[in-house]
């Protein structure tokens, strides 16, 4: 999961789009990029690190221009160090960057189609770069020196068919503007935002709501599914369908655990959401055990607040605040490997043991992925003095793989595949488990005003709604994306390569 942003102004983006990076941080912890563009030339600066780290004064002074995007990235397939980092930039047609949240289900046969039928060589194994690269070959293909926005909706027309999987993109075209597009199963989130200034109308693209409102701009409404949006360099909007939308699914994921609470997306709040999770967990505990001896309800900070304290309200329960987080530890679940997460989960939480002494404590989280974390937290949770540890998720379990942008590919990982919930309890050390329903979590997160029936529960479920999920591929997605697989490439990257050459055509600050 990454998070993506763009803005065309009418006055110098740059502050602008760091500060939007700043709020979709929770998105993506391993790295940063921003690329603006000032007349006919460009100016990039991405590196590894927090966006606070990336950027320094002297590096903002020199992103210079009124349009931008930007692009903060959470490693999955493809994305072990800095040349992976985004945006990625092409240098024909136009001059293009390119930032990109989600993951191509195709990405190995777009690689080799662009070396044996186009001659396009890719540098990394990103998707991101292969997306760019069939966006720049459909470009090439209409071969006008000024694009009509119908001649680039007809090239990203291309882009859809050949292009399968999870995906929400901005990019940057020199001399004509930013573009975003939408898979057409709107899995990965993208709204539109607008901002009326003395000197014209400004427009903005971004992962989250928040991040619009952060920087002074008003939610216009979500970029749907299988759609364009076109934003010219004088500010004009245009916008088309380019691909044939079946079923809007988008990640019921992005309301469990993604997304800020304090963002809408698809019309539906996280928030309002996660309030209804926790209103069915506590339905399903009323129902399971009418006589249960629970004290109080702990939740672990942060995103699983909202759930616990309505679940608190429904039940007649104490609500407690019994762990300490350090702000400055990275969110455990997207750190790219299992060292990293058990390493940061004690420095990460810290138990009051005031809270838990003597007391039959349920706790409650968003959801349960490889289980360590959970196990170490009811320790953490013991060792404070809880008489009895109940743990509770507001999401379903977790047990297939996720292939649309989250980092769940490694079967073998994910401890409810294959365990019974009571296995699961046992192996993680609490005393009771419960999970919240598949269907209570999708009657959670659906709202009648937002006109999405349905979602992508393929971790929960195990359907895919793309349709071309084969076993091949999973085995091959779990080769890749395991923490085994990931421990061998950074060993590898320890060996530092043969310096690249930087295009003339961008300035890299």
């Amino acid at each position: 999961m990454c998070g993506i942003v763009g803005i065309v102004g009418q006055s110098p983006v740059n502050q602008r789009i760091y500060d939007a990076l700043t709020v979709l941080q929770h998105r993506g912890q391993d790295a940063a990029g921003i690329m603006t563009c000032d007349g006919e030339e460009l100016f990039l600066r991405k590196e590894s690190g927090l966006v606070r780290d990336v950027f320094q004064q002297r590096h903002m002074l020199q992103l210079k221009g009124n349009i931008g995007i930007g692009h903060v990235r959470y490693p999955t397939a493809g994305c072990d160090g800095v040349a992976e980092a985004q945006p990625f930039y092409v240098n024909a047609p136009y001059g293009i960057g390119l930032s990109h949240n989600g993951n191509l289900t195709n990405a190995a046969e777009l690689a080799e189609a662009l070396w044996r039928d186009e001659r396009r060589h890719l540098n990394t194994s990103s998707d991101s770069e292969a997306l760019l690269n069939i966006l720049a070959s459909e470009l090439q293909r209409k071969g006008a020196a000024h694009l009509k926005p119908d001649e680039l909706f007809a090239a990203l027309a291309n882009v859809y068919r050949r292009v399968r999987g999870g995906y929400a993109v901005v990019a940057l075209i020199i001399g004509h503007g930013v573009v975003g597009f939408r898979d057409p199963n709107g899995i990965r989130p993208l709204v539109l935002g607008r901002r009326i200034t003395p000197r014209g109308t400004e427009w903005m693209l971004a992962s989250e709501s928040v991040s619009l409102d952060l920087v002074g701009f008003d939610l216009v409404r979500d970029v749907e599914p299988g759609e364009a949006v076109y934003i010219d360099v004088s500010g004009g909007l245009h916008s088309a369908r380019c691909a044939e939308v079946t079923a809007h699914t988008p990640c019921v994921f992005e309301y469990v655990y993604f997304a800020r609470p304090d963002s809408i997306i698809d019309n539906i709040s996280v928030h309002k959401a996660r309030m209804r999770m926790g209103e069915k967990l506590a339905e399903k505990i009323k129902r399971l055990r009418p006589d249960h001896d629970i004290d109080v309800v702990i939740p672990i900070p942060d995103t699983s607040r909202t759930s616990a304290m309505q679940l608190a309200l429904d039940l007649n329960l104490e609500y407690r605040e019994g762990f300490v987080k350090n702000r400055y530890i990275g969110r455990t679940f997207i750190m790219p490997g299992q060292e990293e997460r058990q390493k940061s989960v004690r420095s990460k939480l810290n138990a009051i043991p005031l809270e838990f002494r003597g007391r039959n404590v349920l706790l409650v989280d968003d959801s349960i992925v490889r289980g360590t974390t959970s196990a170490q937290i009811i320790d953490l949770a013991r060792e404070a003095g809880a008489r009895k540890v109940y743990f509770a998720s507001a999401a379903p379990p977790v047990r297939y793989p996720n292939v649309y942008g989250i980092d769940m590919a490694a079967v073998g990982e994910l401890v409810a595949n294959g365990r019974t919930d009571e296995e699961v309890a046992q192996l993680i050390g609490a005393d009771w488990l419960i999970y919240q329903d598949l269907e209570d979590l999708v009657t959670a997160v659906r709202h009648d005003k937002a006109r999405v029936e349905s979602f992508d529960t393929s971790c929960f479920s195990g359907e895919y709604v793309t349709g071309d999920v084969t076993p091949e591929y999973l085995a091959a997605l779990e080769r890749e994306r395991s923490d085994a697989a990931k421990a061998r490439r950074r060993d590898a990257a320890e060996i530092p390569p043969a310096p690249a050459s930087k295009p003339r055509a961008v300035r890299v600050v």
